[in-house]
């Protein structure tokens, strides 16, 4: 019987941890080059190779918050009580134990049934601690329970009710799936390698834990660059990497650089590839970036849920003015450069500092400037600058768009403000009174687009907003705002987007952001269908792979026999590309969803069922993949299979509005 514990083989250069399953040690030289990966780079050694020459980086590192991310059960990993502690969740209990120096879960599994499991890895230390379980040989799941280690107690992650083993956001279901959605960030060049034929995992990873190369790339290379530089003057490294043979080179002249590279875990994203991007890649060409909805933000830009900081940080004067994460972060030991306002200070004060010369120089920290006794929770910049919100119930996540407190936004919109996070029984109209009478000139009243944002979304309109599409076209066409609350605007405008707005927003697929590049494709859709394909078919040939993909996507209903050689050939190229992002996305239900969209583009009707059925066996309460199969099986006369189907549906969704409706409809 397969162990349900992790399995991996230490190795030293090139080689990979297996994750779980019984596969012996895959070796990066033996394995196949991953869809996406660069089949040129160089091997990975590890951490342990670094040391001897990087020994202070090594010590800063260790024990820090990256390079626990992920480890391994033992007794100097698990914090939580597993002293026969129970918990009870909305009537669910759950009971932690612990034998010699295996620890061990017992609660309700995928089948419904009280089950126990051992600890199979460790997530973080503080001020959170999640644990993994391998539900199934090589598929780990993240438990809904986790430790608080401030107030050492167990609590649930997730508001919500207990949920059935059977829903999809339970913590036995595909979005809680820690090879699919969470091992990539946490981990040194992971692979989910998931098999569609039998839906398992065979993941594998170079170490778990954020180690050395999960920021520096593989460094085969680099140790040959360095070997030889010590023995001889002829230590150029190979063609197509950095100057000391790493796939990054963090030059002060190119600060996106770092950024992108941190951002490729630090934001709210969604991954083409089922591999770790290698270091150095073009952030757009590996992820997609997710834009400034809820729930994972406010209609402001404010951070509301699980958004991390990269889209938080597009808003910010800081990155427009080439600030980068390592000015304020300490990278190898992920702590702050200095203590409390020492931070901001080092450039926001009377001296300034060089490295941005054009920053006010004033006394910020400073009662004149926040008017709070120093030393207080309040005088500290981060508190009216980057207001933090509680993510997985006690993790408190700042907001890295370093904002200034808005209450007036609070009344028009309903987002939070940083004044009434403290002041709370006053409420926001005194804080913008006393905002008024402290900053009585202050530049930071206007409201680009937070109110047109809140009206798209379902929200009230304020006086503002006159005309929310146009609103939204005019902020799409505003070029001195950040590209993400562009992209956001176009985004929020497509479903409703007319031929005029094709027609006058036609330019921005040729604007310098790829985020807003992407965006603007869908507001081509209501264009003439000549417009449309001569708008956007050049797109399918763009530099960055989101755009061209998301081409792809526009282009699909497009038949090839009406199309110029040079289109049809550029269409082909960045379709099998995105169809590539799909395969290697298979184990999620939303990428079932879209290739039964796909498969009913092409009136491929058994292609569209497989991929329905397969979403519905992944995630059994997705309401749209049921909806879909039912009428496609009574559209083409199978009306007692429909039947069944949504009766099975209804078994899952009993109060779904849509299947109830359709129950209505069916004989």
């Amino acid at each position: 019987m397969a162990s349900r514990t992790w399995r991996w083989r230490a190795a030293l250069r090139g080689a990979l941890i297996v994750i779980a399953g019984t596969a012996a040690a895959v070796h990066a030289a033996e394995t196949d080059t991953p869809e996406g990966a660069d089949p040129i780079a160089p091997a990975y050694v590890g951490s342990s190779a670094c040391a001897e020459c990087h020994a202070d980086q090594t010590v800063a590192w260790t024990d820090s918050p990256h390079h626990l991310a992920w480890t391994q059960p033992t007794a100097s990993n698990v914090l939580g009580d597993f002293n026969t502690a129970t918990s009870a969740h909305r009537g669910m209990k759950t009971t932690f134990t612990r034998r010699d120096n295996t620890f061990y879960i017992e609660s309700v599994g995928p089948d419904d049934q009280m089950t126990r499991w051992p600890v199979a890895g460790v997530v973080g230390t503080s001020p959170v601690q999640q644990y993994l379980i391998e539900t199934e040989p090589g598929r780990l799941q993240s438990f809904d329970l986790a430790w608080d280690t401030v107030g050492q107690r167990w609590f649930q992650i997730t508001p919500e009710d207990a949920l059935p083993a059977a829903n999809g956001d339970s913590w036995t279901g595909p979005y809680r799936t820690w090879n699919a959605r969470c091992a990539e960030c946490h981990s040194t060049n992971f692979s989910r390698n998931y098999d569609a034929e039998t839906q398992r995992y065979a993941s594998t990873a170079q170490e778990i834990g954020v180690g050395c190369e999960a920021c520096h790339g593989p460094a085969s290379a680099h140790l040959d660059w360095a070997q030889r530089r010590a023995s001889s003057d002829n230590a150029d490294p190979p063609e197509g990497l950095g100057p000391t043979g790493l796939t990054i080179d963090f030059k002060p002249t190119d600060p996106n650089a770092e950024i992108e590279l941190c951002a490729s875990c630090h934001a709210a994203r969604s991954p083409l590839f089922s591999h770790s991007p290698v270091p150095g890649t073009p952030f757009n060409d590996a992820l997609v970036l997710s834009t400034l909805r809820p729930p994972l933000y406010y209609p402001d830009g404010q951070i509301m849920g699980e958004a991390y900081e990269y889209g938080s940080f597009l808003q910010s004067s800081k990155q427009a003015s080439g600030v980068t994460c390592s000015d304020c972060h300490e990278v190898h030991g992920a702590t702050p450069v200095a203590t409390g306002n020492a931070v901001c200070t080092a450039c926001h004060s009377p001296g300034g500092t060089p490295d941005f010369p054009d920053l006010r120089r004033a006394p910020y920290d400073s009662p004149d400037h926040h008017f709070h006794p120093e030393g207080s929770d309040g005088a500290q910049c981060v508190s009216c600058h980057m207001a933090a919100r509680d993510v997985m119930g006690v993790d408190r996540r700042h907001d890295h768009s370093f904002r200034v407190p808005r209450p007036d936004l609070t009344v028009a919109t309903g987002a939070p403000n940083a004044c009434t996070d403290c002041h709370a029984a006053e409420g926001p109209y005194w804080a913008q009174e006393e905002l008024d009478r402290r900053f009585p000139n202050s530049a930071y009243r206007e409201a680009p687009f937070a109110a047109v944002f809140h009206a798209a979304q379902g929200g009230e309109p304020t006086g503002s907003v006159a005309d929310v599409g146009d609103d939204l076209a005019k902020i799409a066409l505003a070029e001195t705002l950040p590209g993400i609350v562009r992209a956001t605007a176009l985004e929020l405008l497509a479903p409703s987007a007319t031929p005029e707005q094709a027609d006058r927003l036609a330019g921005l697929l040729n604007d310098p952001d790829p985020l807003v590049r992407s965006n603007a494709l869908a507001i081509q859709r209501p264009a003439p269908l000549t417009d449309m394909v001569e708008r956007v078919w050049p797109l399918l040939m763009d530099d960055v792979r989101v755009v061209r993909i998301t081409a792809a996507r526009e282009m699909l209903a497009v038949s090839a026999d009406a199309l110029p050689a040079e289109v049809t050939e550029a269409l082909s190229t960045a379709m099998e590309e995105w169809q590539a992002t799909l395969a290697s996305n298979a184990d999620y239900p939303e990428t079932q969803m879209i290739l039964g969209g796909m498969a009913m583009t092409k009136r491929d009707l058994p292609g569209a069922l497989e991929a329905f059925r397969e979403a519905v066996r992944m995630d059994p309460h997705l309401a749209a993949a049921w909806s879909m199969l039912v009428r496609l099986q009574s559209a083409s006369g199978e009306e007692d299979l429909a039947r069944e189907t949504l009766d099975e549906a209804l078994t899952k969704l009993p109060e779904d509005p849509g299947l109830l409706s359709l129950d209505g409809q069916l004989p």
